[in-house]
Protein backbone atom coordinates (compact mmCIF):
# COMPACT_ATOMS: atom_id res chain seq x y z
CA UNK A 1 0.00 0.00 0.00
CA UNK A 2 1.50 3.86 -1.00
CA UNK A 3 2.67 5.63 2.09
CA UNK A 4 2.26 2.45 4.32
CA UNK A 5 4.86 1.19 7.02
CA UNK A 6 4.70 -2.09 7.82
CA UNK A 7 7.32 -3.61 10.46
CA UNK A 8 8.13 -7.35 10.15
CA UNK A 9 9.32 -9.38 12.97
CA UNK A 10 11.66 -6.48 13.40
CA UNK A 11 14.94 -7.39 16.07
CA UNK A 12 17.01 -4.73 17.52
CA UNK A 13 20.38 -4.62 19.48
CA UNK A 14 22.19 -1.51 21.43
CA UNK A 15 26.21 -3.50 21.50
CA UNK A 16 25.29 -7.07 22.91
CA UNK A 17 22.14 -6.25 24.30
CA UNK A 18 18.89 -7.33 22.34
CA UNK A 19 16.44 -4.85 22.87
CA UNK A 20 13.20 -5.74 20.27
CA UNK A 21 12.52 -8.66 20.20
CA UNK A 22 9.63 -9.65 17.56
CA UNK A 23 7.93 -6.25 16.28
CA UNK A 24 5.24 -6.74 14.05
CA UNK A 25 3.16 -3.55 13.28
CA UNK A 26 1.28 -2.03 9.96
CA UNK A 27 0.67 1.91 10.11
CA UNK A 28 -1.66 3.03 7.12
CA UNK A 29 -1.97 6.65 5.90
CA UNK A 30 -4.25 8.32 7.77
CA UNK A 31 -4.24 5.90 10.76
CA UNK A 32 -3.12 6.96 14.05
CA UNK A 33 -1.38 4.10 16.31
CA UNK A 34 -0.71 4.94 19.91
CA UNK A 35 2.54 2.59 21.28
CA UNK A 36 2.44 2.42 25.03
CA UNK A 37 4.37 1.05 27.65
CA UNK A 38 6.42 1.28 30.56
CA UNK A 39 9.88 2.66 30.89
CA UNK A 40 12.19 0.42 29.53
CA UNK A 41 10.19 -1.71 27.21
CA UNK A 42 11.95 -0.48 23.38
CA UNK A 43 9.72 2.15 22.70
CA UNK A 44 12.09 4.79 21.99
CA UNK A 45 14.52 2.47 20.46
CA UNK A 46 11.79 1.62 17.81
CA UNK A 47 11.50 5.00 17.24
CA UNK A 48 15.07 5.46 16.70
CA UNK A 49 15.42 2.17 14.79
CA UNK A 50 13.44 3.69 12.51
CA UNK A 51 14.65 6.79 11.73
CA UNK A 52 18.16 5.14 11.47
CA UNK A 53 20.50 6.13 14.58
CA UNK A 54 23.57 4.60 14.29
CA UNK A 55 24.13 2.80 17.72
CA UNK A 56 20.92 1.06 16.75
CA UNK A 57 21.49 -2.57 15.72
CA UNK A 58 18.72 -4.19 13.49
CA UNK A 59 19.47 -8.25 13.35
CA UNK A 60 16.35 -9.10 11.96
CA UNK A 61 12.98 -9.19 10.26
CA UNK A 62 12.30 -5.97 7.84
CA UNK A 63 10.90 -2.79 7.69
CA UNK A 64 8.70 -1.87 4.50
CA UNK A 65 7.94 1.95 3.86
CA UNK A 66 6.51 2.41 -0.12
CA UNK A 67 7.29 -0.67 -0.80
CA UNK A 68 10.99 -0.46 -0.06
CA UNK A 69 13.25 -2.06 2.72
CA UNK A 70 13.58 1.42 5.00
CA UNK A 71 16.53 -0.57 6.87
CA UNK A 72 18.63 -0.65 3.22
CA UNK A 73 18.54 3.29 3.24
CA UNK A 74 20.73 6.37 5.43
CA UNK A 75 18.90 8.15 8.10
CA UNK A 76 18.80 11.25 5.36
CA UNK A 77 16.78 8.99 2.65
CA UNK A 78 14.12 7.89 4.90
CA UNK A 79 13.89 11.22 6.21
CA UNK A 80 13.45 11.95 1.91
CA UNK A 81 11.50 8.97 1.52
CA UNK A 82 8.46 10.54 4.10
CA UNK A 83 9.42 9.28 7.32
CA UNK A 84 9.67 12.12 9.92
CA UNK A 85 10.56 11.66 14.08
CA UNK A 86 9.46 13.94 16.47
CA UNK A 87 11.90 14.02 19.15
CA UNK A 88 11.34 14.07 22.90
CA UNK A 89 13.80 16.40 23.58
CA UNK A 90 14.24 18.78 20.41
CA UNK A 91 17.74 20.33 20.36
CA UNK A 92 18.27 24.61 20.47
CA UNK A 93 20.08 25.56 17.34
CA UNK A 94 21.38 29.09 18.25
CA UNK A 95 21.81 31.63 15.66
CA UNK A 96 19.25 29.94 13.18
CA UNK A 97 15.76 31.00 12.80
CA UNK A 98 13.06 28.52 12.22
CA UNK A 99 12.71 29.94 8.79
CA UNK A 100 15.83 29.86 7.67
CA UNK A 101 15.66 26.38 9.43
CA UNK A 102 12.79 25.38 7.29
CA UNK A 103 13.99 26.61 4.08
CA UNK A 104 17.39 25.00 4.30
CA UNK A 105 15.59 21.33 4.78
CA UNK A 106 13.06 22.09 1.94
CA UNK A 107 16.25 22.83 -0.29
CA UNK A 108 18.34 19.90 0.90
CA UNK A 109 15.47 17.57 -0.30
CA UNK A 110 15.05 19.19 -3.56
CA UNK A 111 18.88 19.03 -4.08
CA UNK A 112 18.97 15.91 -3.27
CA UNK A 113 16.67 14.86 -6.81
CA UNK A 114 18.67 17.33 -8.55
CA UNK A 115 22.45 18.67 -7.32
CA UNK A 116 21.54 21.36 -9.83
CA UNK A 117 18.27 22.70 -8.20
CA UNK A 118 18.82 26.33 -6.70
CA UNK A 119 16.22 25.17 -4.40
CA UNK A 120 13.01 27.19 -3.48
CA UNK A 121 12.89 31.02 -3.96
CA UNK A 122 12.40 33.11 -0.98
CA UNK A 123 9.04 34.62 -2.30
CA UNK A 124 8.16 30.94 -2.73
CA UNK A 125 9.04 30.01 0.60
CA UNK A 126 7.27 32.93 2.45
CA UNK A 127 4.07 31.86 0.90
CA UNK A 128 4.37 28.32 1.84
CA UNK A 129 5.76 29.41 5.36
CA UNK A 130 2.36 31.88 6.07
CA UNK A 131 0.42 28.90 4.69
CA UNK A 132 0.98 26.37 7.18
CA UNK A 133 1.38 28.68 9.93
CA UNK A 134 -2.32 30.03 9.42
CA UNK A 135 -3.25 26.17 9.06
CA UNK A 136 -1.50 25.63 12.66
CA UNK A 137 -2.56 28.98 13.71
CA UNK A 138 0.71 30.00 14.59
CA UNK A 139 1.92 33.40 14.61
CA UNK A 140 4.05 34.81 12.06
CA UNK A 141 7.28 36.37 14.89
CA UNK A 142 7.57 32.67 15.95
CA UNK A 143 9.53 31.92 12.14
CA UNK A 144 11.88 34.74 12.89
CA UNK A 145 12.80 33.03 16.29
CA UNK A 146 16.20 30.76 16.96
CA UNK A 147 15.19 27.25 16.44
CA UNK A 148 14.26 26.22 20.01
CA UNK A 149 16.31 27.96 21.60
CA UNK A 150 14.94 29.91 25.10
CA UNK A 151 11.47 27.80 23.75
CA UNK A 152 9.62 26.71 26.53
CA UNK A 153 8.91 22.94 26.06
CA UNK A 154 4.93 23.07 24.05
CA UNK A 155 7.10 25.94 21.73
CA UNK A 156 9.77 23.14 20.89
CA UNK A 157 6.77 20.22 19.89
CA UNK A 158 4.96 23.33 18.03
CA UNK A 159 8.57 23.53 16.17
CA UNK A 160 7.86 20.17 15.01
CA UNK A 161 4.61 20.46 14.30
CA UNK A 162 5.59 23.14 11.78
CA UNK A 163 8.22 21.03 10.58
CA UNK A 164 5.87 18.15 9.43
CA UNK A 165 3.41 20.61 8.18
CA UNK A 166 6.45 22.36 5.80
CA UNK A 167 7.99 18.98 5.14
CA UNK A 168 4.75 17.02 4.47
CA UNK A 169 6.04 12.92 5.79
CA UNK A 170 4.34 10.30 4.66
CA UNK A 171 4.76 8.96 8.30
CA UNK A 172 5.47 11.20 11.91
CA UNK A 173 7.00 9.41 14.82
CA UNK A 174 5.89 11.28 17.83
CA UNK A 175 8.26 10.29 20.56
CA UNK A 176 6.87 11.26 23.89
CA UNK A 177 5.87 14.31 22.36
CA UNK A 178 3.76 15.18 26.08
CA UNK A 179 6.84 14.99 27.67
CA UNK A 180 7.32 18.19 29.90
CA UNK A 181 4.14 19.96 28.50
CA UNK A 182 0.57 21.04 30.53
CA UNK A 183 -2.33 20.72 29.89
CA UNK A 184 -3.05 23.90 27.42
CA UNK A 185 0.72 23.11 25.19
CA UNK A 186 -0.39 19.55 24.98
CA UNK A 187 -3.94 20.54 23.48
CA UNK A 188 -2.18 23.05 20.94
CA UNK A 189 0.25 20.63 19.99
CA UNK A 190 -2.50 17.64 19.49
CA UNK A 191 -4.90 19.77 17.84
CA UNK A 192 -1.74 20.57 15.10
CA UNK A 193 -1.22 17.26 15.07
CA UNK A 194 -4.90 16.33 14.19
CA UNK A 195 -4.46 18.95 11.45
CA UNK A 196 -2.02 17.68 9.82
CA UNK A 197 -3.69 13.79 9.82
CA UNK A 198 -6.78 15.33 7.88
CA UNK A 199 -4.91 17.53 5.73
CA UNK A 200 -2.03 15.61 4.60
CA UNK A 201 -3.54 11.61 4.65
CA UNK A 202 -0.15 11.07 7.60
CA UNK A 203 -0.08 8.17 9.22
CA UNK A 204 1.16 8.79 12.92
CA UNK A 205 2.55 7.00 15.24
CA UNK A 206 2.52 8.43 19.07
CA UNK A 207 4.50 6.88 21.92
CA UNK A 208 3.83 7.90 25.22
CA UNK A 209 3.34 6.36 28.49
CA UNK A 210 0.29 8.44 29.59
CA UNK A 211 -3.30 8.25 28.38
CA UNK A 212 -3.68 12.14 28.69
CA UNK A 213 -2.25 13.27 25.32
CA UNK A 214 -4.70 10.22 23.47
CA UNK A 215 -7.89 12.63 25.03
CA UNK A 216 -6.78 15.09 22.14
CA UNK A 217 -5.08 12.90 19.26
CA UNK A 218 -7.81 9.99 19.39
CA UNK A 219 -5.94 6.99 18.11
CA UNK A 220 -7.77 3.96 15.87
CA UNK A 221 -4.87 1.47 17.50
CA UNK A 222 -2.98 1.08 20.62
CA UNK A 223 -0.31 -1.10 21.35
CA UNK A 224 1.29 -1.96 24.62
CA UNK A 225 5.28 -2.85 24.49
CA UNK A 226 6.79 -4.98 27.08
CA UNK A 227 10.27 -6.29 27.58
CA UNK A 228 10.94 -5.52 23.65
CA UNK A 229 7.56 -7.37 22.51
CA UNK A 230 4.08 -6.02 21.65
CA UNK A 231 1.98 -7.74 23.71
CA UNK A 232 -1.52 -6.15 23.88
CA UNK A 233 -3.31 -4.55 21.33
CA UNK A 234 -6.40 -2.84 20.73
CA UNK A 235 -8.73 0.24 20.43
CA UNK A 236 -9.10 3.44 22.48
CA UNK A 237 -10.42 1.46 24.94
CA UNK A 238 -7.13 -0.37 25.96
CA UNK A 239 -5.43 3.24 26.75
CA UNK A 240 -8.23 3.82 29.34
CA UNK A 241 -8.19 0.54 30.79
CA UNK A 242 -4.23 1.44 31.00
CA UNK A 243 -5.22 4.52 32.50
CA UNK A 244 -6.96 3.12 35.23
CA UNK A 245 -5.20 -0.16 35.76
CA UNK A 246 -1.18 0.35 35.13
CA UNK A 247 0.73 -2.02 33.73
CA UNK A 248 0.49 -4.74 36.62
CA UNK A 249 -2.27 -6.67 35.14
CA UNK A 250 -0.81 -7.27 30.89
CA UNK A 251 2.66 -8.31 33.06
CA UNK A 252 0.62 -10.95 34.63
CA UNK A 253 -1.07 -11.61 31.73
CA UNK A 254 2.12 -11.99 29.53
CA UNK A 255 3.73 -14.38 32.33
CA UNK A 256 0.92 -16.65 32.44
CA UNK A 257 0.74 -16.93 28.40
CA UNK A 258 4.55 -17.76 28.56
CA UNK A 259 4.35 -20.63 31.33
CA UNK A 260 1.76 -21.91 29.52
Amino acid sequence: MSGALEIRNLHVSIGDQPILKGIDLLIKPGEIHALMGPNGSGKSTLAYTLAGHPSYEPTAGQVIFDGVDLLEMEADERSRAGLFLAFQYPVAVPGVTVANFLRQAINARMRAVDPEDKGISIPAFRRLLKEKMDMLGMDPKFAGRYLNDGFSGGEKKRAEILQMATLEPKIAIMDETDSGLDIDALRIVSEGANTLRQRLNMGVLVITHYQRILNYINPDFVHVMMDGRIVEEGGPDLALQLEEKGYDWLRAKHSELEEA
